[in-house]
């Protein structure tokens, strides 16, 4: 009767039947009154949501004292109530780190067994002793596999830990015991997965704590070792465990080989991009998960990671059309999405998220980006400030909140937010990156310079960053330093470029799923939104080297990449080369940061005595912005110069006069004695013109206005 009810009450379980379950259970109870049967049903009660009579059960003869796993689930009882206090307590403040195995343990182990078959093959004549030793080694393993389970729950038990402490701000500690977790079980994913989508470590620290994991410790067992009512119960009470100890010894190496290139998927982006491709082409090649959301998700941080927006967005738009609410992906989504402007489609999102999902953190952060994309600020950070306070440890957030302080100039508050920031994303450069661009524009050099190094210790090949520290140089006058800077941006760019065609899919940030500094127009045409700016400073920095034509090439190239207005890094207007703009604003003013471009031009073309040349460059200038001042004084400085020097050489000036002297004597003697007298006009009915003040008419070309 009893292994009747048993399979009952687990079928009701599996088809979510749980009251159906809970009577069952009951009865199952009643009749055998034991541990195991108590535990049962109080999981049962837990999978109903019934967490305080879950809890009734689990006290049932102090059973959560006496067992690890009614411990873990009486703990995630008072988790899911918030009652983390509570869970502190039961679990206790210290992590069992005594269970933690390593690597060189694991192996030494292995070696000590395999030494000791190798004796019972080779000593025939001590076999009695070797079959002894042989037969406690196999009840040592019976003894591993009893435990094994037990394990399972002191890691789930650090887990637990490690969410108390988050959601008491005690994120170091909750680092701890999340790698505590790991150490112990090295399948415990979710403690993993706190550690790497939180950024609580450093690229170098996350590597170093993925080669130090025991992956030699997962053992799978052989197919048919157990029936379904054999499987070991938590208790262990009087029920069947497995008959068998044995593992499938190759099967056990693939299995850890696949977990170790899955857990490589999720690890830092900046560093050791030999391994991580390795894992990629292995998961997708062997196992068939190139189409797989969360390989794809690797591929499209490190696409975003290597400043290749337009490509990443393809990936994680692919990514929801099949999952529309895959929430690791869409932090990376909404980020990417107002790196391109894309008002509607980030619109459509939070407001689809918002009415589906109002309880998640990530909803709301999709609201406060599409408030800050639009210019709303106090909304966004109303919204972002909702993000964080249901998520304590959402980092993304906390870089919103920061940003609407950023973009309305509040620099003091934005630093503090930025700082809470850093602290919480541990793994990521963009908190310093944005600190140091906060800094940069309240001139604090010194400082700025500290945040980005610090930046450029996580992340090496970042074009924003490596702008902005050419920006630094460029402010302390270092202005050859400046220019190395931003040679070396471009030449990422380009090498980033040139390698994304070889990615499945359009290649391979963050990073860190937020709202990145870094603007972007978007889109199809193959250009980096970071390279305009990038070769504008660059330009400016030859101008302060006396490089004019060379300068002149990169103010020419950045003409005919077009507007700078998606651009949000730091560039430098001609009227005040230490004016940073901000690192956040959104502002979409088309064509009129086309400019200062124009001005910029034209004054170097008059430090190399080409007036003219530079009057056509002013004329741009204020064709874009009429009032512009700066352009207004340079054109008349310009045009002062050209007084009395011929545009277009003194022969050239005597037949173009000559040539419209005897246009204007043919006109006269055509009309009648009784026609109408008027001035000169050209062919084309342009303005009339004065001989007498106008020796010729110079056409401006076409393309001295726009790109």
């Amino acid at each position: 009767m009893e292994a009747y009810l048993r399979r009952w009450m687990k079928d009701a379980l599996a088809k979510h039947q749980y009251d159906s379950a809970i009577y069952v259970g009951d009865k199952l109870l009643a009749i055998t009154d034991s541990d195991s049967d108590a535990f049962d049903l109080a999981h049962a009660h837990f999978d109903a949501g019934n967490y305080t009579r879950a809890l009734a059960f689990l006290a049932r003869a102090d059973l959560t004292h006496r067992s690890p796993a009614a411990r873990y689930l009486a703990a995630h009882c008072y988790v899911q109530q918030g009652r983390h206090e509570d869970a502190l307590a039961l679990l206790g403040d210290k992590n069992p780190t005594h269970l933690i195995t390593t690597t060189d343990s694991a192996r030494r182990k292995l070696q000590h067994l395999h030494a000791t078959n190798g004796a019972s093959k080779s000593h025939s004549s001590k076999a009695k002793g070797v079959a002894g030793r042989l037969d406690r080694a196999d009840r040592s393993e019976e003894r591993d596999l009893g435990r094994r389970e037990d394990l399972k729950y002191e890691a789930g038990m650090c887990y637990l830990r490690g969410l108390c402490h988050a959601k008491q701000n005690a994120f170091d500690r909750a680092k701890e015991c999340y790698k505590d977790a790991v150490r112990i079980d090295v399948q415990c994913f979710e403690a993993f997965d706190q550690l790497m989508k939180n950024s609580l470590m450093s690229p170098g620290e996350e590597w170093s704590f993925v080669d130090s994991l025991d992956f030699e410790s997962i053992q799978v067992p052989p197919p048919q070792s157990t029936s379904p009512d054999e499987e070991r119960h938590p208790l262990g009470d009087g029920r069947p465990t497995a008959t068998t100890t044995t593992t499938t010894t190759s099967s056990s190496a693939e299995a850890a080989d696949f977990t170790r290139n899955l857990y490589l998927t999720r690890l830092s982006k900046y560093s050791r991009p030999e391994e991580f491709t390795t894992a990629i082409e292995t998961l997708s090649t062997h196992y068939s998960l190139s189409q797989n959301s969360d390989i794809l998700l690797a591929r499209a941080e490190l696409l975003s990671t290597t400043s290749q927006p337009s490509r990443a967005l393809t990936l994680t738009t692919q990514i929801l059309s099949r999952d529309p609410y895959n929430f690791p992906t869409i932090p990376l989504h909404l980020s990417l999405l107002y790196q391109q402007n894309h008002t509607t489609t980030l619109f459509a999102l939070a407001h689809d998220l918002a009415s589906t999902h109002p309880d998640e953190p990530t909803t709301w952060l999709a609201v406060g980006t599409y408030y800050l994309l639009t210019s709303r600020i106090p909304e966004a950070r109303s919204y972002f400030s909702k993000s964080s306070l249901l998520d304590p440890s959402f980092g993304a957030a906390w870089i919103g909140f920061a940003h609407t302080f950023a973009a309305e100039g509040e620099s003091d508050q934005a630093i503090a937010a930025y700082s809470t920031a850093a602290r919480l994303f541990q793994g990521t450069h963009l908190p310093q990156l944005f600190l140091g661009m906060q800094e940069l524009a309240l001139e604090n050099l010194v400082v700025a310079r500290e945040y980005l190094t610090q930046a450029w210790g996580v992340c090496e090949r970042d074009p924003v960053l490596v702008n902005e520290m050419g920006v630094c140089w460029f402010k302390e006058g270092e202005f050859g330093k400046a220019r190395r800077s931003f040679e070396l941006g471009l030449r990422i760019l380009e090498e980033e470029g040139d390698g994304a065609g070889d990615e499945d899919g359009g290649g391979s940030g963050v990073g860190v799923g937020v709202v990145a500094a870094a603007g972007g127009s978007g889109g199809g045409g193959g250009t980096d939104p970071q390279t305009p700016t990038l070769r504008l400073n660059l330009a400016h920095a030859l101008r302060k080297l006396g490089r004019f034509r060379e300068s002149l090439e990169q103010f020419d190239e950045v003409i005919r990449l077009g507007s700078l207005s998606h651009c949000n890094t730091t560039s430098f207007p001609p009227n005040n080369p230490t004016t940073t703009s901000s690192s956040t604003s959104s502002t979409k003013n088309g064509n009129q940061d086309l400019c200062p471009l124009f001005t910029a031009k034209g004054l170097v073309h008059l430090e190399l005595d080409e007036c003219f040349e530079a009057t056509l460059a002013f004329h741009a200038a204020l064709g874009i912005s009429p009032q512009d001042p700066l352009a207004s004084e340079l054109l008349a400085r310009a045009l002062g110069e050209l007084e009395g020097v011929g545009v277009l050489g003194a022969e050239a000036e005597e037949s173009v006069d000559e040539g419209l002297r005897r246009r204007l004597e043919g006109v006269r003697g055509s009309r009648g004695a009784g026609g109408r007298r008027r001035r000169g006009r050209g062919d084309g009915g342009g303005e009339g013109m004065d001989l007498d003040g106008a020796a010729a008419v110079v056409a401006v070309p076409a393309d001295a206005g726009a790109s």
